[in-house]
């Protein structure tokens, strides 16, 4: 009678436990909670991929995941333990994003790289707080991704950053001690760009009327001969061009008709697109200066050429090497760097912290600090087109000049003026 009791009991309980796997908890998730409990202090690290492999912003995603892998060939290996790559498709939706990144949380990953559109980051930043798991983004240009967001990160600057790096540009390299903004009245993106950039030129010229003109235009509009008008009679020898590239394309287009040759007009990353170089390329002659994401033309620090030989190396010498694979290569990079510092057996707040930590960092993208944000101090290459083709000017370091040195530039400067005034002693 006790054998038939015990049996019965050992028949409901093995019911209840197979039951128990077909609701919401499948036998994998109980697998990664219970049985591989401590598989990942044993002999694996494991780094989350949180990426749009389906839906509408899976090429975005594939090319950060090809950076990824790329760098996890190089270095599959911290510790002296296997890294493990755990994928999550957040599927380009924005519902899907919350469930999926429950789920990835779940297989605790020691840190996680994503995701392909600054949406999806936004709606991952909750899950990896309250995991205290640190992430790194890679295109996100969108300051709200790391802003009062402690565990984000990304490699890639802001776009506010570009304004910054521009201007520097325009001052320390082409000496500009006036210039002009361009910019759609109704972008706040452009504006917020045009704001960083106006502020930037103002701090460096000690200068408050440093932007001598400054023209609005209503985007996709045909006509711009009065905006061009007004920037040719200010005499300056450069202008900032915000917003997207259709419009500057026409911009262009029409200050070359125009015989406006001797003005430098200075744009953001979008200009380094092969739509922007084949609708624009051919009005443009080097007046032009654009900032970038990363310059495959230049190898800016050893891990560029590391990436590069790569890279070519696996794909041939044929397919163009994005941004976007090279901001992937550094993230895992990253990733590594901060697992190594935080030690055996850290957790995500103690990786999260060595990440924070982070100096003059050689990416393949550049030399990376982290600020306060979790935003990169890093380099930037300003770039312009000649022929259709990419050809790097100059990189702007994260560290200015000293202010000694600007006092310098800006006697040679004064010097200059007075020579060509005639009033030099």
């Amino acid at each position: 009678m006790k054998i038939g009791k015990k049996l019965i009991a050992g028949i409901l309980m093995a019911g209840l436990f197979s039951m128990s796997f077909t609701g919401c908890t499948t036998f994998n998730n109980f697998k990664e909670a219970f049985i591989n409990k401590n598989s990942q202090q044993d002999d694996t690290i494991r780094i989350g991929v949180y990426e749009p492999m389906s839906g509408g912003d899976k090429e975005g995603g594939e090319l950060e995941i090809q950076g990824i892998e790329l760098a996890n060939q190089l270095y599959p290996t911290v510790l002296g333990k296997k890294v493990e790559l755990v994928y999550a498709d957040n599927r380009s939706d924005i519902n899907a994003a919350e469930t999926v990144m429950a789920d990835l949380m779940k297989k605790r990953p020691l840190v996680v790289l994503g995701s392909y559109g600054s949406i999806y980051s936004l709606v991952a930043n909750a899950h990896v707080e309250a995991a205290g798991t640190p992430a790194i983004a890679m295109t996100n240009t969108n300051p709200l991704v790391t802003k009062n967001h402690p565990y984000y990160f990304r490699v890639c600057f802001v776009d506010t950053y570009q304004g910054v790096a521009l201007a520097r540009y325009a001052y320390e390299e082409l000496q500009q001690l006036k210039t002009g903004i361009l910019l759609p009245e109704d972008d706040d993106q452009a504006i917020a760009m045009a704001s960083a950039f106006k502020e930037k030129m103002i701090e460096l010229t000690g200068d408050q009327e440093v932007i001598a003109v400054y023209q609005k235009f209503k985007s996709k509009d045909e006509d711009f001969s009065q905006q061009l008008q007004a920037i040719e009679d200010s005499g300056v020898g450069t202008v900032f061009l915000a917003g997207d590239t259709a419009d500057a394309t026409n911009i262009l287009k029409q200050a070359k008709k125009k015989g406006i040759s001797q003005i430098i007009f200075l744009g953001g990353n979008g200009w380094a697109t092969d739509e922007f170089m084949d609708n624009a390329g051919k009005y443009v002659s080097s007046n032009i200066a654009f900032s970038t994401l990363y310059t495959e033309e230049e190898a800016v620090t050893a891990t560029s050429q590391e990436l590069s030989d790569a890279y070519k190396k696996k794909y041939g010498g044929e397919k163009k090497l994005e941004a976007a694979t090279a901001l992937g290569f550094d993230a895992y990079l990253l990733a590594l760097r901060a697992i190594e510092a935080a030690g055996t057996g850290a957790s995500g707040q103690q990786v999260r912290d060595a990440l924070a930590a982070t100096e003059n960092f050689q990416g393949a993208s550049g030399d990376i600090t982290f600020d306060n944000y979790g935003d990169p101090q890093k380099s930037v290459v300003i770039n312009t087109i000649i022929n259709k083709k990419i050809n790097p000017l100059c990189t702007i370091e994260p560290y200015e000049p000293e202010p000694e040195k600007k006092a310098g530039k800006e006697d040679k400067k004064e010097k200059k003026k007075e020579k060509k005034n005639g009033t030099e002693d």
